[in-house]
């Protein structure tokens, strides 16, 4: 599983990633969790606000910071 969280480095951005890094590694799930701040290639995914979740190519969540539980179905669970 790949999840890229989209965002340019603001605190939003940050609680998302801590975030998700939490859920995966509670959870026990093989994934890739990167950060995009380059707003060349947020921009490619067409979203206007940040932050923004993106697993396996799909953009999941724009524009708020997720909960624990959210993440989780996002993520399947």
């Amino acid at each position: 599983m790949e999840i890229k969280i989209l965002g340019t480095g603001c605190g939003k951005c940050k609680t998302t990633y801590a975030l998700i890094e939490k859920v995966v590694k509670d959870n026990n799930i093989t994934a890739t969790i990167a950060k995009v701040e380059d707003i060349v290639e947020i921009m490619n995914y067409n979203i206007l606000a940040t932050p923004a979740v993106v697993v396996d190519g799909e953009v999941k969540v724009k524009g708020y910071v997720p909960s624990e539980k959210q993440i989780k179905e996002l993520l399947g669970l």
